[in-house]
């Protein structure tokens, strides 16, 4: 696994806190080992660290690990809580309105796709704020706010609304992300080219997290600035699909 992949945003005595790259699992998987993931990267660096929380393997932006047993038992729980604030970039189909507000759906595992998430009143409460950010012709960059942190809960609970993720293979239309699909005249390739895509993984971007230290108490907010397919995407809806 190569170390630029994975940027340390913040390290001390007590807590790591990376930009995880998309299409890296923040874990090991339970089959293969031997997948990319952040916490064997983190521990070919460093004695021990501690699992707090994760992120889809799709999905980029912050993850915070613990150094020590205490550490993790003091974020843990402030995750438990509900003391931690995580806000995400979603970009999503459609115009969205009203700009500002809440999903308040319960979610559960689906009854037969292993993997899946479905929205069903026998679900866990679950919870997401959201405000557009910016709005294009077809799409728009919205800012969500998950209070709840199920498994799914962001991309399950736009696709309820009728707002599915630009890109989402399960949860969405599309598997990727092309120029052709916001630039309709004079978008023309090359005989015998195929189009490359802007993106091929869930238009997902995990971009701040607010914790209290578990060592100074003090309130800290750490910010990951979205990877550059993310930022190509918003680049195009910018010039074409305004």
């Amino acid at each position: 696994m190569s170390l630029k992949k994975i940027e340390i945003i913040y390290e001390d005595n007590d807590i790591i806190v990376v930009n995880k790259p998309a299409n890296f699992l923040s874990t090991s998987d339970r089959f293969d080992k031997e997948k990319p993931n952040v916490v064997t990267y983190l521990r070919e660096r460093y004695e021990e660290v501690f699992t707090v929380h994760r992120l889809d393997k799709e999905t980029s932006g912050i993850l915070c690990f613990a150094r020590t047993s205490a550490a993790h038992k003091d974020l843990s729980q402030q995750f438990q809580d509900r003391k931690v604030k995580q806000l995400y970039w979603v970009i999503i189909q459609g115009i969205l309105i009203p700009t500002e507000g809440s999903i308040d759906k319960a979610i559960a595992p689906h009854p037969v796709i292993q993997g899946k998430v479905i929205v069903t009143n026998k679900g866990k409460k679950s919870l997401t704020h959201y405000k557009v950010v910016e709005q294009f012709k077809n799409f728009c960059l919205v800012e969500a706010d998950i209070k709840t942190g199920r498994t799914r809960q962001i991309r399950v609970h736009f696709e309820s609304i009728g707002f599915p993720l630009a890109v989402d293979k399960i949860y969405g239309s599309y598997s990727a992300f092309n120029l052709s699909q916001i630039k309709f005249k004079g978008f023309n390739l090359g005989k015998d080219q195929e189009e490359r895509p802007l993106m091929t993984r869930t238009s997902l971007h995990s971009y701040q997290l607010d914790i209290i230290h578990p060592s100074t108490k003090e309130s800290t907010t750490f910010l990951a600035p979205p990877p550059k397919d993310f930022r190509a995407v918003l680049k195009q809806l910018q010039k074409w699909n305004k």
